[in-house]
C-alpha cells in the first residue's frame, strides 16, 4: 500500500525498497525484542541496549533528516518499523520510537539553529527525547493545560507539571507545552525546547501502569525553569497549531503499532487453536472458535491498511487528519478485541503469565486512550463529515 503509480494513485503493495526496510524490522524484532519481552515487561526496564542496536540499524529516529545524521524516513516507513516491532513487544517499541513524538514539534516549526542543536545532538548522543503536553488535569483537552512560560527579557520562565511523560524518566530533552497566554485557551499556548539538567527541572520516579512497562512513563515538574527565547518553536501563540500537525503525524505511526499487537493476539490464537482440542477435535474446528479467528483476521488486516493509508497520504503532503482519525480509532480497537478474544481462546491459559496472551491484553488497553482517545477520534471523524457544510 505503499507506491505510487504515475497518476498518483494508491498501490495495494509495497515497493521493494519498503519491503526490504519491512524484513529488516521483522527480524531485528525476531531476534532482539521478542526474547527480552518478558524480562523488560517484568523488571519495567527502559530498553537501552535494545536502542542502542536499533539505532545501528537505523531503526529510531527514523524521521530525522540525513542533514542532522538521521535517515530523513517517510510516515510510512516509521509505520512499518512500529507496526513490525510492535509485534514483539509494543512497550519496547514505544520506547523506542518515542524520539520519532518528540522531535516532531522541532521539524514542524524549529528554526535551522534549533534543528542543527537538538537534532545533531540527538544523533550523536544517542538520548531520548520527550513530548510533554499531558497535564494532571489536561489530556483529551489539550487546550485546558495550565503550565505557563512568562517571558523575562530573554528568558521564559516556565512553570507546571506533565504526567505520563513516556521516555521521561531517562530523557535527556522534552518538548514542553505552556500557556504565553494563560486567557487566550488554545491561541495562548506555546511550544519550547527543555533540557534536563537546566535548574528546575525534576521528574518522578516511574509510574506504574498496566501495560507497556519497558515504555517508562513519569511526571515531570517545571519550577521557575530559565528557557532562553531562542528555544521557542514557532511564535508565540502556535503551540496549539503545532500540537495539532504533530497528531496528524503521529497517530499513523501509533495505529500501526496497535495494528502490530492486534496481528501477534491473531496469530498466538490461531496457533492455539489449532493445537488444542477438545472433544477430540481442534477447537479451531468449532464455530464459536472459528468464527472469532475470522474476525481477529478481519481486524487486524484492515488495520494495517488503514493506518499505511494514513502515512502515505500525509507523505504525499495530503491532508490526512480524518483518516489519521480513523486510523487511530480502529487499530486501537482492534487491538483491544483481538487481545480480548485470544485470552479467550486461550481459555483459562490466557489468563496465566505463562502465556503471551496475558501481556498482550494489558498492553493494548493504552492504544483506545493517548494520542487522543477513541471517543476523541470519533469526534474528530463527526467534524470532518459536517465540514463545509
Amino acid at each position: 500500500m505503499a507506491t505510487t503509480k504515475a497518476t498518483g494513485g494508491l498501490q495495494l503493495e509495497l515497493s521493494s525498497d519498503l519491503k526490504m526496510l519491512q524484513e529488516l524490522a521483522q527480524d531485528f524484532t525476531t531476534k532482539e525484542i521478542i526474547p527480552q519481552a518478558i524480562p523488560h515487561d517484568e523488571s519495567s526496564e527502559w530498553p537501552r541496549a535494545i536502542f542502542a542496536k536499533a539505532l545501528e540499524l537505523g531503526l529510531v529516529n527514523i524521521n530525522i533528516p540525513e542533514a542532522y545524521g538521521g535517515v530523513d524516513g517517510s510516515v510510512l516507513e516509521e509505520c512499518i518499523v512500529t507496526e513490525a516491532m510492535a509485534y514483539g513487544c509494543s512497550g519496547i517499541q514505544t520506547a523506542l520510537m518515542i524520539n520519532q513524538l518528540a522531535v516532531l514539534p522541532i521539524l514542524i516549526a524549529g528554526t535551522d539553529a534549533q534543528k542543527e542543536r537538538y537534532l545533531t545532538a540527538l544523533m550523536d548522543e544517542g538520548s531520548v527525547f520527550s513530548y510533554c503536553m499531558t497535564e494532571p488535569d489536561a489530556g483529551s483537552d489539550v487546550a485546558g493545560i495550565k503550565s505557563t512560560a512568562v517571558r523575562k527579557g530573554d528568558k521564559y520562565i516556565l512553570n507546571g507539571s506533565k504526567t505520563w511523560i513516556t521516555g521521561g524518566p531517562v530523557a535527556s530533552y522534552f518538548t514542553v507545552f505552556a500557556k504565553t497566554d494563560p486567557d487566550a485557551r488554545h491561541r495562548g499556548m506555546s511550544c519550547f525546547i527543555v533540557e534536563r539538567n537546566w535548574p528546575g527541572v525534576n521528574t518522578s520516579k516511574p509510574l506504574e501502569k498496566m501495560g507497556q512497562h519497558a515504555a517508562q512513563a513519569c511526571q515531570v515538574f517545571f519550577e521557575n525553569v530559565e528557557v532562553p527565547t531562542a528555544n521557542l518553536l514557532g511564535n508565540e501563540g502556535e503551540g496549539f497549531m503545532i500540537g495539532m500537525k504533530v497528531f496528524d503525524k503521529s497517530r499513523p505511526p501509533v495505529a500501526a503499532a496497535a495494528a502490530g499487537v492486534a496481528r501477534r493476539a491473531l496469530e498466538e490464537a490461531v496457533q492455539y487453536a489449532g493445537e488444542r482440542t477438545a472433544f477430540g477435535q481442534p477447537i479451531s474446528a468449532f464455530q464459536g472458535v472459528g468464527f472469532m479467528l475470522a474476525d481477529m483476521k478481519i481486524r487486524a488486516e484492515v488495520a494495517r491498511d488503514l493506518a499505511f493509508k494514513a502515512a502515505w497520504e500525509i507523505d504525499q503532503h495530503k491532508r490526512n487528519t480524518l483518516s489519521a482519525a480513523i486510523a487511530k480509532a480502529y487499530c486501537a480497537d482492534a487491538a483491544m478485541q483481538n487481545a480480548t478474544d485470544a485470552v479467550q481462546v486461550f481459555g483459562g491459559n490466557g489468563y496465566s503469565k505463562e502465556y503471551p496472551v496475558e501481556k498482550l491484553m494489558r498492553d493494548a488497553k493504552i492504544y483506545q486512550i493517548y494520542e487522543g482517545t477513541t471517543q476523541i477520534q470519533k469526534q474528530i471523524i463527526l467534524r470532518e463529515l459536517y465540514k463545509g457544510k
